[in-house]
């Protein structure tokens, strides 16, 4: 996994914006063909499904963290839109969007996690591609919980400004 990594890195390193661009194709459906030969060079074989969707987020927006989790990531997508926790009887917007990530199934989460790396990228907030890889390959109620951890921390001020990365 770390030679996707490595080589994602280098290709960010060099400004390959065709490389990116043809990743990002394996978003569509209908285009995913486009990402195949890449993918190949990248080591990922095209039935990977976990790594390919992992280096298509990548390429849509290469910014990394390597702390934290994707909890962590949508916790400060929520705090970068100045939304204070809601109450019991009403959620944030972007905590109705985390607890629908949470409850979909495994097929549901590459639409999902697409609309919050795209958020992550207008709020200017890093993610950990290498943890989201390891998560959606072992996606259940242990990653589910780790990410609503770091989601829901108590004691965590509203106003923190997404700092805790």
């Amino acid at each position: 996994m770390s030679y996707l990594f490595e080589n994602l890195r280098s290709y960010k390193e060099k400004n390959d914006r065709g490389v990116f661009a043809n990743l990002r194709c394996y978003l569509v459906p209908s285009k995913r063909q486009k990402a195949w030969p890449v993918l190949n060079h990248l080591n990922v074989a095209i039935d990977d499904t976990d790594s390919a969707f992992t280096a298509a987020w990548y390429a849509t927006y290469p910014e990394e963290s390597l702390s934290g989790n994707f909890g962590t990531v949508c916790r400060c997508i929520g705090k970068s839109r100045n939304e204070n926790k809601g109450s019991d009887d009403k959620l944030s917007p972007t905590e109705r969007r985390f607890q629908q990530l949470l409850a979909s199934e495994k097929r549901e989460l590459p639409a999902r996690i697409t609309r919050f790396i795209l958020a992550a990228k207008s709020a200017g907030i890093p993610v950990n591609y290498e943890q989201l890889r390891k998560d959606i390959s072992r996606w259940g109620d242990r990653v589910k919980t780790e990410w609503a951890s770091e989601f829901w921390i108590p004691g965590i001020p509203s106003d923190d400004g997404g700092e805790n990365i």
